[in-house]
């Protein structure tokens, strides 16, 4: 699988959701595979740095390649081969539609998201 893409309806609004997905700080809470996230400036801008990792030792490293508040918020790996996006879309004002895109410009996608994870983020938000 070379692209993933999941959208989920989340009963908060739209400034709630944004914050609460960008910030390094939650990760961990909704994203099983992630035991810890830190980023090298909060909250994010154009080139900040995000490093997250699992139950081992090795860092994945990440850079914001495209931010607006509310609206988008685009990672991708240091190589440029993997990009994960977030879009976000005001319902109503405590309803919010978050899509979770992520894809590959090379390989397949090791560990695609699932529907159960952003589900997380839906109950623990």
């Amino acid at each position: 699988m070379r692209e993933n893409k999941i959208t989920v309806v989340i009963d908060k609004p739209i400034d709630k959701v944004f914050e609460f997905t960008t910030n390094p700080q939650n990760t961990h809470l909704w994203i099983p595979s992630i035991s810890v996230e830190v980023s090298d400036e909060y909250p994010p801008k154009i080139n900040t740095r995000y490093k997250n990792r699992g139950e081992n030792d090795n860092w994945d490293e990440y850079k914001v390649v495209d931010i607006k508040e509310n609206e988008v918020f685009i990672l991708s790996d240091l190589d440029g081969d993997y990009f994960v996006k977030y879009t976000y879309r005001k319902l109503d004002d405590n309803k919010t539609e978050m899509e979770y895109y992520e894809w590959m410009t090379n390989g397949e996608l090791s560990k695609p998201f699932t529907e159960s994870i952003l589900g997380n983020l839906k109950k623990i938000i």
